[in-house]
């Protein structure tokens, strides 16, 4: 018998409620927080960005249908962190600050993020 195996978790450069900009795909440009990060398969829900439309049918009679808008998850590598103070996005880099804890920080602006 096989032993079934773990599931997979990988290291997400981004945590929830990070700012960050889109870097590819149609919503390239645009900049929103993220809400929820699913690192089992490496994506991320942002506001504003990847927004889908469903139509939903009438449920019962004399109901009316419905159209629904709703965001769907976009892969962590398509998006890049984003600076607020000087509107740009930038990689991300690891440092330690005054008190040795280890801590984000944007590598063109030093800004630190956590």
């Amino acid at each position: 018998m096989t032993k079934p195996k773990a599931p997979v978790r990988y290291k997400m450069h981004i945590k929830k409620g990070d700012t960050v900009q889109i870097i590819t795909g149609s919503d390239r440009g645009k900049v929103g927080e993220v809400m929820q990060i699913f690192p089992k398969t490496s994506k991320v829900m942002v506001q504003g960005v990847n927004v889908k439309t469903k139509h939903v049918k009438p449920q019962q009679e004399g109901e009316s249908g419905q159209i629904t808008t709703f965001e769907v998850p976009i892969h962590s590598s398509n998006v890049m962190l984003y600076s607020s103070k000087q509107k740009v996005a930038s990689r991300l880099c690891y440092t330690l600050n005054d008190e040795g804890r280890k801590v984000r920080m944007l590598k063109k602006t030093g800004e630190i993020i956590d």
